[in-house]
């Protein structure tokens, strides 16, 4: 039957005038949690033995990564006093950002301000408004092989090129300088450093740190420094914040409560302009941070309120816990996975709560590639890994050891035995 005006449409749907996003399509397939979920998918609910779960980073759902009671007993607090039930200003509490100014301050040879501090609804909102702010027509960004996937998202969300410059396995994942600087171009607007590194595991060395701070200078480009993980290190590298070199190049430090406190579904993020020079003052940076943050969600009044107690009380027997914990679960995954014949580990974990790993698929029958070890495990072994594709590794594994240490060993037992059906006679 014809409509009124004449039209025939093969389908009701050609009469509407809209359609979807297609760089939010593109970007939520970079997604992290959607690689895993679909390796999840493959488990068959045979209800025979529980999942293990080794592919994502969130540990606070298991009894030995509980948060401090110090933690929750602030949030309780703010939430009774009745002083945080309004809107928040979009920059985040006054006393929340002296909290964190404070906290970042310690590790830095200058003292930073409230004013260098933004809140954010934890720390994947802090590199959306960073990479937001920074996009303009033609822009792009140097970004780490392996890294987090939600950089690239971004960047697809906001139309910004991405150029990827690897990580050197066999020198502890330190950053491929030369590389860095054959990628870099009069539009290349920052380089992108995770300190400690998700995926890696690895921590970085003073010297390296000062040489990519001198490289980002000579290219004329800012560092967006990802220190979600910090101080969360347990090998013979300590944290040390790129902030320090900050007289040399401006950085950009993101960073939240997610990890070191264990709570990642608080969404309390930051970013930090650690920038003695005010160098991006001058050329505007700050200020398109301050418009986006002007035009987005602020992260929950009541827990900015808690945060101030929370940085300043727990003590630091929690995060020692904290630390031997992942400590001995590190140690014990690099030493399971030195067993596995088809596994390799380039470097030992030595930060943040990952390993990552190179499959040798010349030793393996009816394996395509990452994911298809990634599906098939889950399926037959009920054991949840991340695919390295995910994260611009093809035919490597994430593994993390941030589970229950129970957890952690039957599931790297069930890797082995997989290994070993699936290995050439």
């Amino acid at each position: 039957m014809e409509k009124e005006n004449g039209a025939n449409p093969s389908s009701e749907t050609e009469r509407w005038q809209f359609g979807h996003n297609k760089a939010v399509v593109a970007a939520g397939s970079r997604s992290l949690r959607e690689a895993i979920y679909k390796v999840i998918a493959c488990v068959e609910e045979t209800g025979l033995r529980p999942v293990i779960p080794i592919a994502n980073g969130d540990p606070s759902v298991f009894p030995s990564f509980r948060t401090t009671p110090i933690a929750e007993e602030a949030i309780v607090e703010a939430v009774r006093s009745a002083e945080y039930n309004n809107y928040s200003p979009t920059n985040g509490l006054l006393s929340a950002r002296q909290a964190v100014a404070d906290y970042l301050s310690k590790d830095l040879p200058y003292k930073l301000s409230p004013d260098d501090v933004f809140l954010t609804a934890g720390c994947s909102q802090a590199i959306d408004i960073v990479i937001s702010a920074l996009s303009r027509p033609g822009a792009n960004v140097l970004l780490p092989r392996p890294g987090f996937p939600m950089y690239e998202a971004r960047c697809i969300y906001n139309n910004v090129e991405m150029r990827h410059f690897d990580l050197i396995p066999e020198q502890g994942w330190e950053l491929d300088l030369e590389q860095v600087k054959k990628l870099a171009d009069e539009n290349t607007v920052a380089i992108v450093v995770c300190n400690p590194n998700n995926p890696c595991g690895s921590v970085l060395k003073y010297h390296h740190m000062e040489e990519i701070a001198k490289t980002a200078r000579k290219l004329g480009v800012m560092i967006i420094s990802d220190e979600v993980y910090d101080h969360l290190t347990f090998g013979s590298n300590p944290f040390i914040p790129m902030g320090i070199f900050g007289d040399i190049v401006p950085v950009v430090t993101l960073g939240s409560i997610s990890k070191r406190w264990v709570v990642p579904g608080w969404r309390l993020g930051w970013i930090a302009t650690t920038d003695p020079k005010g160098i991006l003052r001058k050329t505007k940076v700050v200020d398109s941070i301050r418009s986006i943050l002007d035009i987005t969600t602020d992260p929950a009044t009541f827990i900015q309120g808690a945060l101030p107690q929370i940085i300043e009380k727990t003590k630091d027997d929690f995060f020692n816990n904290i630390t031997h914990i992942l400590r001995d679960a590190a140690e014990l995954c690099y030493n399971k996975i030195k067993d596995i014949k088809c596994i390799t580990c380039p470097h030992k974990p030595e930060g943040s709560m990952f390993v990552m790993v190179k499959l040798n698929l010349s030793c393996l029958v009816d394996i395509n590639d990452d994911v298809d070890f990634c599906s098939k495990l889950a399926k037959e072994e009920s054991v949840i890994v991340c695919p390295g594709s995910a994260l611009e590794m093809k035919n490597w594994l994430r593994i993390t050891f941030a589970v229950e240490q129970t957890s952690l060993v039957v599931g790297l037992e069930r890797l082995k035995l997989f290994c070993e059906r699936h290995e050439k006679n």
